[in-house]
């Protein structure tokens, strides 16, 4: 009589930027007693140093024209290894759910019936403006902030966003993954109105002791970036709330 298939629970959790110290304790507790654990390129080894040294450690990393696996690779592997193990914790950087794909293996997962919960972590727009010193929002200057992504589906540019329609209808605009597109970003936004003089920031691997904020104005972000030699990961920032940071010294301690 054949074994009955174990039908495990995967957890998608969310790692934060990178600063071990905004791990959630949730997040903690499931690494330190997976049986497995898929995880991104992005994650500090601070971070994989807590997942439970009995456990299989898969590294599933995506980065620009280096794929470990694809998306549905990922998702067949995590349906997969439920018919075998107890506990899957998928780990990803930042929130699961704010352009960590994560709705799409989350909906993989229970279309296949295999049980899932979403673990929130902090999301870098959240984090590394915070430690760049940057609020996204103020009662004098911003009342309103959205977070966008510069890198859509592939093969897709023309995009969804429509920069020029945002440009001037929100105070304070937060761009994950931007660098590659910024060509076409910063003339899209200058099209819809937005102030040349706009202050615009990249903060570069953000809540990590290799953070570096570099500060320039929407005008001049594309030749900036280039004299700088901005590496990713990088998020952008453009809004006037960047001017505070200049009032207060307040650097996060690594």
């Amino acid at each position: 009589m054949s074994k009955p298939a174990i039908v495990g629970k995967v957890y998608l959790v969310g790692a934060g930027p990178g600063d071990v110290g905004l791990l959630t304790v949730r997040a903690k507790s499931l690494l330190e007693c997976a049986d497995v654990v898929l995880y991104d390129a992005l994650i500090s080894p601070e971070i994989l140093g807590i997942i439970n040294p009995r456990a299989l450690k898969v590294h599933v990393g995506k980065r620009r024209g280096n794929h470990t696996l694809s998306q549905e690779q990922i998702s067949e592997r995590l349906i997969a290894l439920a018919q075998q193990h107890a506990v899957i914790v998928r780990l990803k950087g930042g929130d699961p759910f704010i352009f960590g794909r994560g709705g799409e293996e989350c909906l993989a997962l229970v279309q296949a019936g295999i049980p899932v919960e979403v673990v929130p972590g902090v999301t870098s727009g959240i984090a590394a403006t915070a430690y760049a010193q940057i609020p996204l929002t103020h009662r004098d200057f911003s009342s309103s902030v959205v977070f966008v992504t510069g890198h859509e589906a592939a093969g897709r540019y023309q995009p969804r966003v429509n920069w020029a329609a945002l440009a001037t209808a929100v105070d304070t605009i937060v761009i994950y993954m931007g660098l590659h597109h910024l060509g076409d970003i910063v003339p899209a936004l200058l099209a819809g109105g937005r102030s040349p003089q706009t202050p615009l920031a990249f903060i570069e691997a953000g809540t990590t002791p290799q953070q570096r904020v570099v500060v320039t104005t929407l005008a001049d972000a594309i030749a900036t970036c280039e004299q700088e030699h901005i590496q990713t990961p990088a998020l952008i920032v453009l809004g006037t709330v960047i001017n505070l940071r200049q009032y207060w010294h307040c650097p996060p301690s690594f």
